[in-house]
């Protein structure tokens, strides 16, 4: 289903005419994705399942027509689910009713302030978060999803506390599940780790998630779950020992039937307090950061080699965030998952994201009953599996090969994510990284203002030397100066005069010279490196004693 790349498809209703074959199926197999995702993540969140459902339609309906890329696709995320769960439980005081309402309100503020970002030009400060520290807050993330849902897989209900205790009380858990719910929990998370596996052309073509959802609606049915009673494969010795475990329609999706019981609004009474503030921010910053990478990723993916405005996708993205939470909705960002999907299934336009909302809205509209078989045990494995793919060893080994320093980042970031929240965890790994340069001889005035040249070499050489240090809390004016050169010359980066380059602006150089090439252009490096922090191509670098004395 991959395209070869050729001239860019049109755009509105011209595209719509010339493409809607292709983005209609596209949209179809991404519905089928994201709706078991959608539910999970929003029963996950402390919303109603409803609210997923909400997002995913106003990012293809809305967003779709507004935003600034061209085959992403945008719907609620679980990286938001750690956020929004808070936001509920603290701002609700245990009434979760409340804290709904109450999020509501700090995700439709949260979307202004996006909204406000993309017109003012903010994406390019999404470089100023380290590599390492973001991957450590997704893993961070990771953990505590995996940590909160493999309870919901086994039917088990862990102690209230910490998220420490939360996984220490796994063990307990597997040892102590409720056997049917834990049957259909652990089949859906096999499907998910062996499907991938499968190799009959016409079986790999079919979500696994949709393959989880069916088999855990199929299995429900089989057990009764949508009746109470008693698990029917205990003898009368083991009920009598206190090991009865109730089958009862709580383990299902509870969606309303009539379409008007979906939305709530948003109750702004806490408007005043840190609390709600320290939400709005933590959903703000989450979303926007997720949305400019993903939009980053998606462009590579994207067969015509289309480069997204990331600006006015975050202002579309803040203004779906700002509608959906006043209908009741999760908010949404580009999401990774379905838009590396809606390539592969033939996406040639935003039309496929519409088309995936259309479906959703008519599936849901049409046959809510049938979300209400749906088991939460089979919405807890697709969030377990994919909390392991955030936090996986694959992502601590790429980092690692990176250097010890970029780990040791990632590690205190994640692990201040686990103990405190989300923004502290964020804060200290990005504190613990400019200590790091401090320590390591940075000049404190260097720390925040770049130094470079851009020179013309002749007819066809552009010669761009850099001066002390290139960091990533100052290479912005050094991203803005190269993104207005002229195409198709040879860039030389001179590093001889440098100090330190760090890793995330080797990263981007090494990004830089790649679009640059397929551009018709040519980019080397000059300089000798001192030190460098790892056998990785683009760790950071120490330059020679000689040229650090200049």
């Amino acid at each position: 289903m991959n395209m070869q790349p050729g001239m860019p498809p049109r755009f509105g209703l011209d595209a719509l005419k010339a493409n809607w074959r292709s983005d209609l199926l596209a949209g179809f197999f991404v519905f089928l994705i994201a709706l078991p995702l959608c539910l999970g993540i929003a029963v996950a969140s402390g919303f109603p399942p409803s609210a997923g459902i909400i997002t995913a339609i106003v990012g293809g309906l809305l967003v779709s027509r507004v935003n600034g890329s061209h085959v992403t696709i945008n719907g609620p995320a679980a990286g938001l689910i750690v956020v929004i769960l808070g936001a509920v439980q603290t701002l609700g005081d245990g009434d979760v009713l409340a804290g709904y309402r109450y999020t509501l309100a700090a995700i439709m503020l949260a979307g202004a302030l996006q909204v406000l970002m993309g017109v003012y030009k903010a994406g390019q400060y999404s470089a100023f978060f380290p590599p390492a520290v973001v991957h450590g807050m997704l893993a961070g993330l990771g953990i505590i999803i995996i940590a909160k849902q493999s309870h919901v897989m086994l039917g088990a209900s862990p102690e209230p506390g910490s998220i420490f205790a939360t996984i220490a009380q796994i063990p307990h858990s597997l040892l102590n599940p409720d056997p049917v719910i834990a049957f259909i929990g652990l089949s859906g998370l096999a499907i998910l780790i062996f499907w991938p596996w499968v190799k009959h052309p016409k079986l790999k073509k079919v979500p696994a998630p949709l393959v989880v959802l069916l088999t855990g609606m199929g299995l429900g049915q089989i057990f009764g779950v949508q009746h109470e009673h008693w698990h029917p494969f205990l003898t009368d010795a083991e009920l009598q020992a206190g090991h009865a475990h109730a089958i009862a329609p709580k383990f299902l999706v509870d969606i309303p039937d009539d379409w008007s019981s979906f939305f709530q609004f948003a109750d702004y009474s806490k408007a005043l307090t840190l609390e709600f503030w320290g939400a709005v921010i933590s959903i703000c910053l989450v979303g926007s950061l997720e949305t400019l990478l993903v939009a980053n990723a998606v462009d590579k993916l994207d067969p015509y080699k289309r480069k997204s405005d990331i600006d006015r996708d975050l202002a579309a993205v803040g203004l779906g965030n700002t509608v959906a939470g006043f209908i009741g909705g999760l908010p949404m960002i580009a999401e990774i998952v379905r838009s590396s999907s809606n390539i592969q299934y033939g996406a040639k336009t935003g039309w496929a994201n519409f088309f995936h909302g259309l479906i959703m809205l008519g599936f849901v509209a049409l046959f809510p009953h049938l979300i209400h078989n749906i088991p939460l045990a089979s919405l807890a494995a697709l969030l377990v599996y994919t909390g392991f793919k955030l936090a996986s060893p694959k992502t601590f080994s790429q980092v690692w090969a990176i250097g010890a320093e970029q780990l040791g980042l990632f590690v205190v970031t994640m692990l201040g994510v686990l103990a405190t929240d989300l923004l502290i965890g964020v804060l200290l790994g990005i504190a613990v990284k400019l200590g790091i340069h401090i320590a390591r001889g940075v000049w404190l005035e260097n720390m925040f203002k770049i130094h470079f040249t851009i020179e013309q070499s002749g007819t066809d050489t552009i010669v761009v030397k850099l001066l002390g240090s290139a960091l990533f809390s100052n290479y912005l004016p050094l991203k803005k100066a190269l993104a207005g050169l002229e195409n198709g010359k040879t860039l030389i980066f001179d590093f001889s005069n440098g100090y330190l380059i760090d890793h995330t602006v080797m990263d981007f150089i090494h990004d830089f010279s790649n679009d640059y090439a397929a551009q018709g252009g040519k980019c080397r490096e000059v300089g000798h490196a001192l030190e460098t922090f790892s056998d990785h191509a683009l760790a950071a670098r120490l330059m020679t004693e000689d040229d650090r004395k200049k």
